[in-house]
């Protein structure tokens, strides 16, 4: 006997008709209860009854159908520079999808690689295609410039400001991320032999805010950074930096007893010149570091890493960008993860 043919397509869409004739409503009523509305007479039962039918129907709104009701694509543009195409930071796209996703938006996601004529493209491409609001996120904390075209459009910045209209902003919390690093160091009974690894200017953002926490910390228990080792935030970089400063404090200089590397890029460089001049993590020199990429539970020993909230800062963006609120400065905490690189001083 021959065998009816399995389906291969997908399982037809659950209409609003038939959740509500489960639910024993009428459409309207489903589609008032569904929709959220609150100012419409519907029971408790009622309510109760076409939620209940939905949830055992699998029941999926159309957003194509919802959007030519209510004048809305339900659609947000994450806009970027390099965020979405980098490793790491890949987890803001995710944290804003998940968002979106938890309030039936779709999420367009544009990178622009920092050239404004493509950026202009793609914002109009979103437009276009009905985009509603925008997260404007940057890989690096920085001052941007918004174009014109989105002053006309809810935007959400994340991981930057400007210096023009006000908009609400979703920034990690550095300074109080260095706040931390200081006093894990300090917990540990470091103090005079500290010593900041990376670059040191203006335009580094985030490495003025952590060592601002970190400076901060020191001066209230009377103490400061022993030496600042300047160098880009590279391990090739960091690693000829190290190597130098290393040369001018052995073997009579004063002993460093801790290294606070600004990434984790600079503490694989420092790991590096301190294991070629024979210096063990941490039993004879503590590392601490900032980013907990990947690299920070690879190296040996485990590096402790202060986290950069991708995935919050995303899904944090999207919040502020689909419930507003005045223009402020949102900080995201930055949890610090303690592995096996840091130990009291020898």
């Amino acid at each position: 006997m021959t065998q009816p043919p399995l389906p291969t397509g997908p399982a037809p869409r659950v209409t609003l008709r038939e959740v509500a004739e489960r639910a024993r409503v009428s459409r309207t009523t489903a589609s008032f209860v569904l929709s959220g509305r609150r100012d419409m007479r519907i029971s408790a039962d009622a309510e109760t009854r076409v939620r209940q039918a939905a949830r055992e129907l699998n029941y999926r709104p159309s957003l194509l159908a919802r959007s030519l009701r209510t004048n809305s694509s339900q659609t947000i543009g994450l806009l970027s520079d390099q965020i979405a195409s980098e490793m790491f930071a890949g987890e803001a796209v995710r944290g804003a999808l998940t968002s979106a996703l938890q309030h039936e938006h779709l999420l367009f996601v544009g990178e622009t690689g920092g050239d404004p004529e493509v950026e202009r493209s793609i914002i109009q491409g979103m437009l276009d295609r009905g985009v509603g609001g925008f997260v404007h996120a940057s890989m690096y904390t920085q001052v941007v410039r918004i174009p014109a075209v989105l002053r006309r459009h809810p935007v959400v910045l994340m991981n930057s400001y400007t210096r023009g209209k006000r908009l609400p902003a979703v920034v990690p919390d550095e300074t109080e991320a260095g706040r931390s690093v200081a006093r894990e160091l300090l917990a540990k009974g470091h103090r005079d032999g500290i010593v900041l690894v990376g670059e040191h200017t203006a335009q580094a953002m985030a490495g003025e805010d952590r060592l601002a926490g970190i400076r901060e910390v020191l001066a209230a228990e009377g103490t400061d950074l022993a030496a600042v080792v300047d160098t880009l935030w590279w391990p090739d970089h960091a690693y000829r930096a190290m190597s130098t400063y290393l040369s001018s404090v052995r073997p009579t200089g004063p002993t460093p007893t801790a290294f606070i590397c600004l990434n984790d890029r600079v503490a694989f460089g420092v790991y590096q010149a301190l294991a070629e001049v024979g210096w063990q993590v941490p039993q004879d020199v503590s590392v601490i570091s900032f980013d907990d990429s990947d690299l920070a539970a690879w190296l040996r020993p485990a590096l402790t890493s202060v986290a950069i909230p991708y995935f919050e800062m995303g899904r944090r963006s999207v919040e502020l960008l689909l419930a507003p609120e005045p223009p402020a400065v949102h900080l995201v905490p930055m949890p610090v993860h303690l592995r096996e690189s840091v130990g009291p001083p020898r």
